[in-house]
């Protein structure tokens, strides 16, 4: 099975991708600043990328199981605006 993300799922995918990079760096480049650096924040983000993006990734392969053609895109998309909704949510609360 091959990954079928394809145009708006993948700038998507981006969007998710980026978010939790730009998170990450602005966290990284806060704690290296105060000093108080550890590796703990780094597995935060690999725990992320496991609990948030690999589902995402697993509803895209899921496409061709889907004979409505929109059911399993609504989950994706959903799945996307949570990830975003907690990430930029995050930089409100800090």
């Amino acid at each position: 099975m091959a990954l079928t993300l394809s145009g708006l799922m993948l700038y998507a995918m981006w969007l998710v991708l980026g978010v939790m990079g730009l998170s990450f760096v602005v966290d990284l480049f806060k704690s290296f600043a105060a000093g108080t650096f550890s590796s703990s924040s780094v597995t935060s983000y690999l725990k992320d990328l496991l609990y948030f993006v690999f589902p995402l990734f697993l509803l895209s392969n899921m496409m061709p199981l889907d004979h409505t053609d929109f059911l399993l895109k609504i989950a994706y998309y959903l799945g996307v605006l949570g990830v975003v909704y907690h990430y930029v949510g995050g930089y409100f609360k800090k």
